[in-house]
Order: C-alpha cells, then structure tokens, then sequence
C-alpha cells in the first residue's frame, strides 16, 4: 500500500476529531487543509487557542479523546484565567500564526497534547516556533507545511526544541536543505519525515546519519539526478519508504554492489511520473535487498506499452516484488507474466534479448507463441440463399432477428415477408432443413457459418403443397414444407 499519510482534521464546533488516511492522494501532496478564517498580522499561538477551544466555542464532551477540561495554575495577574477543553489533537490551520505567545501559558494547557497541526499560518521565525514546541512535552506529530520558512535560518539550540517529534511534515515551506540536516541531528526519534513541493533540486550530503528515519516523502521536488538521490542513504540508514514521485529522476546509474549497500532497509519505493525510460533501471531496483513494494506509474518507459503488457513486464523485471501500483502479485500472476516476458522476446535478435530473458527461459524453457483465437462473437456470414431456380450469395448480419432477415431477403426473392417460408440448411449437419418459425429468433443462436444455406419457399394458398426443387447437400431429395 501506498505510505499512510495522516491527515488530522477537526471539525471547530464540535470538536470531533477524525484521521484520514490520504489514500486518495499517493503523491502525498495534501499540506493539512487550511480553515478559512480571517488572518490578522501578529496573532499568537495562545490568542488563537483560547479562542477556539474556549468552553462557548469547542464544549466539553465525555466520549474518549474528546476533550480535556485544562484549568491551569498560573501566575496573579495572567490573563489566562478561563477553562479551555482541549483534545490531544490540535488543529489552528490558517489562522494567521506569527508568534507564540506567552510560554508559561502553552506550558500551562498543552502537557497532553500528542498532536499538532500549524499548517497555512504565518510563522517564518523558527525560534516562535521553537518556543511553542518547547513548551508541548508529549509532542509526537507537528505540521508546519505552507508556512514561509525559506529565508530563515534554524540553529542547532532552536532545532533542541524538536527531539521529541516522531512525525514531522515541512510540506510547502521552501525550508533548506541544511536546515533539514539541523533538525534531523537534533531529532533522535525521528521516524517520518514530509518534504514535498520545496523545489529541492540538489541534496546536500550529512556527516551525521539520522538511524531512526523509516518514511521519507519527498514528492514534487526535481532531483533529476542520481547521485543526489544517492545521498540520502547514508543519511538515512534505516529508511524503510522513499517517496519521490514527480520528481523527474532520468536513471538509476550505481552498481549491484552499490545499490545494496545504499538502501539497506529499504522496503518500498514509489517513482511515480518519474523519467525512466529504460528496462535496465527497473532491473536495477532488484539490487536493493528488502525491497517489496515498487510504484512506477507515468514513466516514459511504459507509455507504448497495453495496460497488459505494463504489467506483465513489469512483474516479469521484478522477480521479489510481492506488490506493484498497489496491487498483490499472486504466485499464479507471477508465472503467467514470465510466461508471458519469454513469448514477447522470442522473436528478439540475441544481442537485444534482456538479462531476464535467459533467467526465465532456464525455469522454463523456450516457448512458443500461444495461437490467436478469437473469441469474440461473429457479426456476418455469406449464405447461399435458394429460391426456387434462383441461387444468389448474400451477405447477412447475425445480429439480427428472424423478421428482420425476412424484410432484407424480400428484394431477393421478390416476396413480402409474409409470402415466404424460411429454412436453414446446415451444410455439415445430418439433419435436414430447420424451419426458422420465430419472428423474435436471433440469427446468431442458428449458429450459421460462410456457406451454409437458406432455403425460401413461397406459402401456397389454403389447401395446397409447394413443392421445393432438390438442392446438392440434400442428396437431391425432395424437400415438401408441411402446409
């Protein structure tokens, strides 16, 4: 599957909490959606927390994980002397963020908090950020995506505030890349890190590996280039999920060798509209040794290719890869795509055949190509049509019923539809003539084919027999339609 992004949303007058996972969204694009509220220059953290979870705004709810009631001790004097019902998660996107506010105070309300959301707000100073991070002890998730974060610089002493965060999410920030290495020296808990849509193009290589590292979401960026994605091995060791989508990368150009020692742990990797766009870097991804998950949708290397093919060529190159574009690879999948990857090449000069080739023809030997056969139901047929000592050849749509083939066959025989009886005549049959007496009848059930005949004998008025003249594949007997 597709590495969960958490998405905590709140609802500002009830206060129901609820976690969404962004199945939807397998780039991991989404920022925490803002709130639509008015922004004003210089609020603080603690203004927009009293506000929004005073007791008139967000009431007390006894469910589980609803609410806590936070009545603070705090100094005389503080302006701070109201209950707030605080859930665990907070949630003051968009709400025009700049400073923290008085830190006694966050101390005060936020012991419990576990979760974060400060997305779309104003904070470009990491040291308010620092101050209300500081004062959060039980902090685990933090969302500061679309805040303007570019310019500023973090301190390895500010960046102290951040050791407890396990989840931290820089989506939309333009934050540097070495302010990223600051945070992750100072992070020893460190397990997901979001780095979406900050125009990185380069990555600057960390002396200091961050081990504690298993999610690294780094879509929408323009790493072209290996040997920047080759840095982030090393820096992080223990990274089980790379996510680098739209991220244009062209080639995978290290070494078997290389390659394993780069991504040890490295379990799923999605390259979504990247630019690969040869088979030998997908060959390449079977050198990371736990790698299980691969997603490679919208390269250049598959768009002349049937879904089919995609597929069964893809599964074929990827021999230890249990899931692919978020789909199981079941044992009998497996064998009919290399079944399939062996029939494709077949016809291949030997210099073009790929390396999988001759792995796959050792399992199961050469193969030759599956017959066509086309399945599916046919639309004409040319029938011999007789008419007393008229024979002409028409061509009839299966398609069609009884009636129909009446009022095309009137032009022919020169009668009304009602003026005639109809017969078919199955030339490789024992049987003889079958009177086709159901005007709602589809031909295709007759099971007519090139050939075959029908036979058409006028109806004679009451009281008297037509006769038919004897036709070759009856052994020129005398067929006498019943009155």
């Amino acid at each position: 599957m597709e590495p969960s992004l958490q998405k905590p949303t709140m609802s500002c007058d009830s206060g129901l909490v609820e976690r969404n996972i962004a199945g939807a969204d397998p780039e991991g694009m989404w920022d925490s959606g803002a709130v639509d509220q008015p922004e004003e220059e210089g609020r603080t953290f603690m203004q927009v927390l009293s506000e929004k979870y005073s007791p008139e705004n967000f009431p007390y709810r006894r469910w589980p994980g609803m609410g806590v009631v936070v009545v603070p001790t705090l100094p005389q004097g503080s302006p701070m002397k109201d209950r707030l019902n605080l859930p665990s998660v907070l949630v003051l996107a968009g709400c025009g963020i700049s400073h923290a506010g008085e830190q006694r105070e966050i101390a005060a309300f936020c012991a419990h908090v576990m979760e974060l959301d400060l997305s779309h707000n104003k904070l470009q100073d990491w040291h308010e950020i620092s101050k209300i991070v500081s004062n959060i002890p039980n902090l685990d998730f933090l969302n500061l995506s679309s805040n303007p974060l570019s310019e500023v610089v973090l301190e390895p002493s500010g960046a102290k505030a951040f050791a407890r965060v396990r989840r931290l999410v820089l989506n939309n920030t333009q934050v540097s890349w070495n302010t990223v290495l600051v945070l992750t020296r100072e992070m020893p808990e460190l397990e997901e890190l979001f780095l979406c849509l900050n125009e990185y193009t380069t990555v600057s290589a960390s002396t200091v590996p961050c081990p504690t590292l298993r999610l690294l979401h780094i879509t929408d960026n323009n790493l072209q280039d290996w040997a920047e994605v080759r840095k982030i091995g090393p820096m992080f060791p223990g990274l089980e999920t790379l996510v680098m989508a739209n991220c244009n990368l062209s080639s995978i150009q290290d070494s078997e060798d290389m390659l394993r020692r780069l991504f040890p742990n490295l379990r799923s990797i999605n390259l979504h509209n990247s630019g690969l766009n040869r088979w030998e870097d997908i060959e390449k991804l079977n050198h990371f040794p736990k790698l299980e998950d691969v997603r490679l949708q919208g390269i250049p290397l598959l768009q002349t290719y049937t879904n089919t093919e995609r597929r069964s060529l893809m599964v074929a190159h990827l021999p230890s890869v249990s899931s692919l574009n978020g789909s199981v690879v079941t044992d009998g999948e497996r064998e009919d795509s290399e079944r399939f990857f062996i029939r494709y090449h077949v016809d291949y000069p030997e210099e073009e055949l790929p390396y999988r080739y001759h792995c796959l023809v050792t399992k199961y030997g050469k193969l030759e190509p599956l017959a066509e056969i086309d399945l599916r139901p046919r639309c004409h047929a040319k029938v011999e049509v007789h008419c007393e000592d008229k024979v002409e050849e028409v061509s009839i749509r299966l398609d069609q019923t009884v009636a129909e083939l009446k009022k095309q066959l009137r032009t022919v025989v020169q009668l009304s539809a009602n003026q005639m009886r109809l017969y078919y005549i199955d030339k490789e049959s024992v049987f003889g003539p079958e009177e086709m007496k159901y005007h709602t009848r589809a031909l295709h059930s007759y099971s007519i084919q090139d050939g075959d005949e029908l036979l058409v004998v006028p109806k004679a008025g009451r009281g008297t027999t037509t006769t038919a003249k004897p036709l070759s594949n009856l052994n020129s007997k005398t067929l006498t339609p019943p009155p």
